[in-house]
C-alpha cells in the first residue's frame, strides 16, 4: 500500500510540473515547447531594431538632404554674387580729360575729337562741327563714350545732343536749310545762363538773307541755343528790325 501511495504521489507531481510547463510555455531544449511571452518579447524587439534601423535610415536621408540643399543654396548664392561682381565691374566708368580721337558715344553715334590751341577742343559729328574752350572729360564704360563739360557752378553737365543734332533743331528754328559756310555758320558748344540755373548748349550763329520793308536786301544776324543734353531749343535771337522783314529760307 505504502509503494501504491508513493507511486500516486510521485505521478501527482510529475503530472503538476507537466501542466505548469505547459502553462507557462518555456521551451526546452529537445521538448519543442516554445515560450509565447518570450516569443512575443523576441518579436518586439525584433519590430524595434527595424524601427530603429528605419528611424536611423529616415534622419540619415534627412539630413543628407538637407546637406545637399544647402551646398546648393551656397552654389547658387556664390554664383549671383559672381555674376554681380562681373556687372559691377562691367559698368565701372574710368574718368580722364577727353583727348584727340574717335569715340562712340552711349546712343550709338559716332563722334571725331581734335584738340586744338588755346585749350579748345573740337567735336565733329555728320557733318556739323563744333568747337568749345570747355573743360571736357569723358567717361568710359566699355567701348561707350560719356562726355560732360564743367560748370562754373562746380557742377557737371552731360553732353549727350551731337552737334549734327543741335544744327538741325536750330535750322529748323531760324527756318534755314543748312548750317554751311556760304551762310557764316558756326555752332560753339558754351555755357549759358547764371547761378544755378547755367547749363552747356550749343550756340547757333548765322547770317540769314532778308529785305527790309520787303524792298531792300540786307543779311540778318540770327542765334539760337540748343540744350547739350536733352536738345531743346531754348533761345532764338534776331535784330529788333526782324519783323520789318521778310526772311527768305535758304
Amino acid at each position: 500500500m505504502k509503494k501504491i501511495f508513493l507511486s500516486l504521489i510521485v505521478c501527482i507531481l510529475m503530472s503538476s510540473l507537466v501542466l505548469a510547463q505547459g502553462q507557462q510555455g518555456i521551451h526546452e531544449p529537445g521538448t519543442g515547447i516554445e515560450n509565447p511571452e518570450l516569443k512575443e518579447a523576441g518579436q518586439g524587439t525584433g519590430q524595434g531594431q527595424d524601427n530603429d534601423q528605419e528611424t536611423g535610415q529616415g534622419t540619415g536621408d534627412s539630413s543628407e538632404q538637407e546637406v545637399g540643399q544647402g551646398v546648393q543654396t551656397n552654389t547658387e548664392t556664390q554664383q549671383q554674387n559672381q555674376g554681380e561682381e562681373t556687372q559691377i565691374q562691367n559698368q565701372i566708368q574710368t574718368q580722364s580729360r577727353v583727348k584727340s580721337g574717335s569715340y562712340t558715344t552711349e546712343n550709338g553715334k559716332q563722334l571725331q575729337i581734335q584738340e586744338q590751341s588755346n585749350n579748345k577742343v573740337q567735336l565733329k559729328s555728320g557733318k556739323a562741327s563744333a568747337q568749345t574752350s570747355m573743360e571736357m572729360i569723358k567717361e568710359q564704360a566699355q567701348d561707350k563714350t560719356k562726355l560732360k563739360v564743367k560748370l562754373s557752378n562746380g557742377k557737371n553737365s552731360e553732353v549727350k545732343v551731337m552737334p549734327d543734332t543741335a544744327s538741325e533743331k536750330a535750322m529748323e528754328r531760324l527756318r534755314m536749310k543748312v548750317c554751311s559756310e556760304e551762310n557764316n555758320c558756326q555752332i560753339e558748344l558754351k555755357e549759358v545762363g547764371q547761378g544755378e540755373q547755367v547749363r552747356a548748349a550749343y550756340e547757333v550763329q548765322a547770317q540769314k538773307q532778308a529785305k527790309f520793308l520787303g524792298l531792300f536786301k540786307t543779311k540778318m544776324q540770327v542765334q539760337a541755343q540748343v540744350d547739350a543734353e536733352n536738345g531743346e531749343v531754348i533761345r532764338v535771337n534776331k535784330p529788333w528790325w526782324a519783323f520789318l522783314a521778310s526772311e527768305s529760307e535758304e
